[in-house]
């Protein structure tokens, strides 16, 4: 059979449709428009025209997280790709499969400085899991293949590919490769049967045992086999931002969140525990606080990740487990299922009980007001109003933490927000690569008066393509976290977090042609949310202006430098 002879461009456009590609994120420029005359002659895959290229990645991002496949995003060169390196890093940092594909310069005037040229594989080297620069037309085709197996393999993360402009203006055969073989790539997916069995036997001897899930089970659909050991081994288990709805959060053996803003009972057992079963998770600073603090206590460690350089990173491991953590979990399950002794479950009566006591001081409770509305009961509210069934995204705040702590999640995927990096101005963005994925599901924007200006831009985005996101907008005119640092650790003085200029978020939702609500009174909440989700405005881009309580900081808190059981309360205020 002869091969096809077609351009750069459009062998482009034909691998993304060889890799299934349902969506690419992008805004057009000189050095990917030829790129772009490919895109305009097929209809296999939709192009998303964002505003500005940090929610381009952003969007693929939330899609590739919601849905489990491999975001796209296209950028042209210089400020294009500058643009997109926020969102490439904030992918890269949560572990996000997404192969990004920048225009360059000509190859002639590489190096010249020319118009809109940077090192764009320089730049963006430290923030993703690969690399490219095509320089040959003829290594189109299997570069991209090479970036699609590395992006969602292994520990998935993104991957950039740099296309000079006339390399996409050149003609060859097209043949897209079938498989890829990387010498130096070979990921391990089947973990080992000597440790599985070692961490058996210290698992079922544990006293004090307590499971920390991750955002690894998120990403390696590992949900499901994670229950079944919780429950088979009815040990308690807690989660970090990341693996939220990774163990369905109404189970009672579900501890909540853990970490700076973790629940006390989570933070407790975490720091008392003596066997300790990490799956998916990395240890970072955000969840253990003082590393010499949490060591303090002897314990055993177990630890399953498919990245051999996250185990023992932070905190010495007595059990590595290195693998895919759906094949390893299911490995342990029919170890323990074959297990010939009896695993004695009343040896951990005596742990269950006192984590029961520290469970009785309903660390998120809260005084609701009548005058005030209160963050906290908006995302209750919202909870109720959605059944626990929605889309969550978020921006980086206290109205994140407080979306985790009060949006329990029974189901994976249904929480997206940036962990890693605390990346501002992702929510709307991540709105809407979530609702473009389920076109039919309630997806919220969980987000700031601060936050939501920063994307805010991608309304016209959201009116262009009718996407019905719903943005929930806590203001309570300061850049929350920054008021609540200040007010704890800078005595009160709140340099530059008080945001002075706020517009009319009404006037200017309904400026892009969407619906806007301000809400001033407790009683006003549930009816408004209601109106939001209800069959008229179903298909409408809502905004939800929420005036909240100025002082409302987000509790339990540990603060930096602090170890786990460090936490400040709210009754100790």
């Amino acid at each position: 059979m002869k091969s096809e002879i077609i351009t750069g461009a459009e062998i482009v456009i034909r691998s993304l449709q060889e890799e299934g590609t349902e969506f690419v994120f992008g805004y057009p420029g000189g050095a990917v428009l030829n790129i772009y005359d490919a895109i305009f002659s097929q209809t296999k895959f939709k192009h998303v025209l964002v505003r500005h290229e940090q929610a381009a990645v952003h969007a693929a991002d939330a899609f590739a997280r919601a849905t489990g496949k491999v975001g796209v995003a296209l950028v042209t060169s210089g400020p294009g790709a500058t643009n997109a390196v926020t969102g490439i890093a904030t992918a890269h940092m949560d572990s996000v499969p997404m192969v990004i594909i920048s225009g360059q310069v000509p190859t002639h005037a590489i190096g010249q400085d020319a118009f809109q040229e940077c090192d764009t594989v320089g730049i963006t080297r430290p923030c993703v899991k690969h690399n490219f620069l095509v320089k040959d037309i003829n290594k189109i085709a299997s570069t991209i293949k090479k970036a699609f197996y590395i992006a969602s393999t292994g520990r998935p993360g993104p991957v950039l590919v740099d296309i000079p402009k006339d390399i996409t203006a050149e003609t060859a055969e097209f043949n897209y490769p079938k498989e890829v073989s990387l010498r130096s790539y070979n990921p391990v997916t089947k973990g080992h049967m000597g440790q599985i069995k070692k961490a058996l036997d210290i698992l079922i001897n544990a006293k004090k045992p307590v499971i920390y899930s991750g955002g690894g089970v998120v990403l390696g659909n590992a949900s499901a086999p994670l229950t079944n050991l919780v429950n088979l081994l009815n040990f308690p288990i807690t989660s970090t931002l990341m693996g939220l709805g990774g163990f369905p959060a109404s189970d009672e053996k579900f501890l909540g969140m853990l970490g700076m803003h973790g629940t006390y009972q989570a933070n407790m057992a975490m720091q008392e525990c003596d066997v300790l079963l990490a799956v998916g998770a990395r240890f970072d600073d955000r969840v253990i606080g003082n590393p010499d603090h949490f060591l303090s206590k002897p314990r055993k460690i177990i630890h399953i990740d498919i990245d051999p350089a996250s185990i023992s990173k932070r905190v010495q491991i007595d059990v590595p487990i290195v693998g895919d953590v759906v094949n390893t979990l299911n490995y342990l399950i029919n170890a323990y299922q074959d297990f010939k002794g009896n695993h004695d479950k009343k040896i951990i009566r005596p742990w269950l009980n006192e984590i029961k006591a520290w469970k009785s001081k309903d660390c998120l409770a809260f005084k609701d007001d009548e005058k005030v509305i209160k963050p906290q009961k908006v995302i209750q509210t919202l909870h109720d109003v959605t059944k626990g069934d929605a889309f969550i995204t978020s921006d980086v705040g206290q109205h994140q933490m407080w979306a985790a702590q009060y949006y329990p999640f029974d189901k994976p995927r249904r929480w997206i927000n940036s962990g890693g990096l605390g990346t501002m101005g992702v929510g709307l963005p991540y709105a809407m690569g979530c609702q473009l994925a389920f076109p039919d599901a309630q997806v919220a924007c969980i987000t700031g008066e601060a936050s939501i200006q920063m994307c805010i831009q991608e309304l016209s985005t959201c009116k262009q393509f009718h996407l019905p996101v719903k943005i929930v907008n806590l203001n309570n005119r300061y850049m929350g976290m920054v008021r609540q640092w200040q007010e704890f650790f800078y005595g009160n003085r709140y340099a530059e977090s008080y945001m002075d200029a706020l517009p009319d978020f009404v006037k200017l939702a309904e400026s892009y042609g969407h619906v806007g609500f301000k809400i001033e009174k407790p009683k006003d909440i549930r009816p408004v949310l209601e109106e939001a989700f209800g069959p008229k405005l179903k298909e409408r881009t809502v905004f939800l202006d929420f005036i909240t309580d100025q002082t409302e900081n987000v509790f339990p808190m540990v603060p930096n430098g602090k170890g786990l059981s460090e936490m400040i309360l709210a009754e100790d205020l």
